[in-house]
This record gives C-alpha cells, structure tokens and sequence, in this order.
C-alpha cells in the first residue's frame, strides 16, 4: 500500500483527529452544511474519538477495526435524493483505542450516554439490549459503532450498529430474535431473508421521525436475480429495479455469477410494532471489491444517481474533498454504494467514503484478484 496524503493540525504535527476533522469540514461544505455547524461536528468527531485523535498518523492505527480495510475508525457517506442537498454521515468506533473488545465496548457505550446528556435523549433501546450485545467476553469483529448523520442546527440524528456474534458466531440468529422481541417486533425475525450470517443490528437513538431498528443480512455469493427478491416490504421495489442496481454497481451482467469477493448486504428497517413486515430495504454493495480503481467506481455511482434523477457533480466534489489523489491511483474510496427504499419516500442512493487516513488500497492490475476478509 502507498501512504495517503495528511492532514495537519494548528501545531502542524499530522493527527488522525486533525485528518478526518479537515475531511469532514471540506464533504460539509459540499454538502451545504454552514460553517458552524461543521466547526461543531468536527469537535463532536474528535470527542467521539477519544484520545486516538491525538495520535500521530506516523504511527500505526490504533486497532485493527472492522469499519474500514486501512483500519481508519472513521468513515464518511452521503445520502442522494432528488432535488435536495445530500444528507452527510459519518461512521466511527467510539472504542478504537481500547485494549480489548470488551473495554472497547464500554467505551463506546459512554461515549453514547455522553452524547445522550448533551442533545437529551434516551438510551433505553440500547440498554435493553446491553446483555446480548456488550457482554463480558465478547466475540466477533467489533462492539459498537456509531454513526451521526450531521443536520443543519448542530444536533446530529444518532445511530449506533452492534454485533449479533457477539455471544458467538452460531448464536447471531438467535440474538438478533431475542433482540427485535425485546423491542417490541415480536413476529419481525420471520420476515427477514435467508442470508449467510447477520452482521449488524443498528438501533435509532434520539430525534428521529420514526426510529429504527435496522437488520443487516449478508447475502455470500449473491446473483442479481436473488437481490432482486429480498426485500420484505409490502408495496416495495419492484424486482427489476433492485436488479438493475445490482447489474450497475457490481458491474455484473444478467448472466455472469454472483459475488465471489466481499458479500452483498441486504438490511430491512422495522418502525411499527403493529406489523410484522419491514418499513424499508436498502441493498449495499461493496462495489470496492468489483472494480479496478475508483475511477470505474465513480462511472457507476455516477450512472446510478443519475438514473434517480440525482446530481453526480456532488460525488465528484465530495472525493476531492477527501483526498488530492485521482481516483484511478487506488481502490476503496467509494467503498459501498446501496439503493434504499423507506415507506412513503422516494429511493435514496448512498455511496460510502472511506478516510483513507492511514494508506490507499492500490489499484488492481493482475487478473486474478486476492479474496479480502468480510466487512
């Protein structure tokens, strides 16, 4: 891997907090967050991260995290719909520097109750879950992620994703159950998909029209036509819609396999406790694994939002604003791109940016490509 540009703090010593912090102040402003707001947000990152945004990016990364493949604890995204400015986002690992998966995950749990003190809301989902997913000797890939989407006004929506593994791989299914029971989806688990494990459950927190509880579902090996039936929702996306998403951001024809790489994710959005079926669908697609360079990944994220009716320019500022590099020199700053359909709404596209704070996944250039353990 080669070394991804710095950023530099007021003392100009190069720090993961200063790095992301700059990237997220310039994709705000792409994103027509005022300036405030984003001075306000960048503080918000740096608390959220802890003492790790103080270390030097000379150094190595403080762990080996799950969120992104150059083990940076931050990821950015922006959310497309027609007609309006995207909705920024960013991911991170509130317990990176932590020692330990366990230590890893009361860290994160604070920082969310801190986060609950500041804008006065509750963490009674998360808290009647504490014991599935935070428990003393946890297994699996991470603890607890959060990501904020960044409003006008200051006040971030809050979002946190657990592991179902966390009490063991061959239990997910069954935590994911007992979860969606304790809130209140008692008949939720039955309406979810066949897939090949459950990676994420993601929980709402605070100022939300209708709070979620969101089920992640990994889908090995995935075809077109099996995307094209996941979703759950009644009057959801037609077959063929889905399909044609699937075709354009994994560059897979309507008869070439599935992905052999890095595996699709289907995630089913539950916010009524009267029924049984889900509210949303949204299909990820790591479309990093299924390119060359970023440069193929930009063409079909750019062929993708204006298919919606959604301003590509965007995306092409929001990656200048991440990094100085072309995106034809690596692989991995668009790492995900997902169609998503919520109830009542029109259909979103998110792409996924990584920070790339600490290297650049070269570009691929042999024919045969090297399998990357599972996001």
């Amino acid at each position: 891997m080669t070394a991804a540009p710095r950023g530099t703090d007021p003392r100009g010593a190069p720090t993961l907090g200063s790095f992301t912090g700059g990237q997220l102040r310039r994709l705000g402003a792409v994103a027509r967050l005022s300036r405030t707001d984003v001075e306000t947000y960048a503080q918000v990152l740096t608390d959220a991260l802890g003492p790790v945004a103080e270390r030097p990016l000379s150094l190595a990364p403080p762990a080996r995290t799950f969120l992104s493949d150059d083990h940076t604890p931050v990821e950015f995204s922006l959310s497309f719909r027609p007609d309006a400015a995207p909705a920024m986002r960013v991911l991170v690992e509130p317990g990176c520097g932590a020692d330990s998966l366990a230590h890893n995950g009361r860290a994160g749990l604070e920082a969310i109750r801190t986060m609950a003190r500041r804008w006065h809301f509750t963490t009674d989902a998360l808290d009647a879950l504490q014991d599935l997913f935070l428990p003393p000797a946890p297994h699996g890939p991470l603890a607890l992620w959060c990501a904020l989407e960044l409003r006008p006004g200051g006040v971030p929506g809050v979002k946190v994703y657990l592991n179902p593994a966390a009490r063991g791989e061959e239990r997910s299914a069954a935590t994911v159950r007992e979860a969606l029971q304790r809130l209140g989806h008692r008949q939720a688990f039955g309406s979810l998909p066949p897939g090949s494990g459950y990676p994420f459950l993601a929980l709402d927190l605070g100022d939300w029209a209708e709070p979620r509880v969101k089920v992640y579902v990994r889908h090995d090996n995935l075809t077109a036509g099996q995307a094209g039936r996941l979703s759950r929702m009644e009057a959801g996306p037609r077959s063929a819609a889905v399909e044609g998403f699937f075709r354009t951001a994994a560059g897979r024809g309507p008869d070439t396999a599935g992905l052999g790489g890095r595996p699709g994710l289907s995630c089913h959005s539950f916010t009524d406790t009267g029924t049984v079926r889900p509210s949303g669908f949204t299909l990820h697609i790591p479309v990093r694994d299924y390119v060359r360079h970023d440069g193929e990944a930009l063409a079909r994220a750019t062929r993708v939002l204006r298919l919606h009716g959604m301003d590509a320019s965007v995306l092409d500022r929001a990656l200048a604003a991440l990094t100085a590099r072309r995106p034809e020199d690596g692989v991995g700053l668009i790492a995900y791109l997902a169609l998503a359909h919520q109830r009542d709404r029109p259909p979103r596209v998110t792409a996924y940016l990584s920070s790339e704070a600490y290297a650049v996944r070269p570009p691929v250039v042999e024919t045969a490509r090297r399998p990357l353990s599972v996001r």
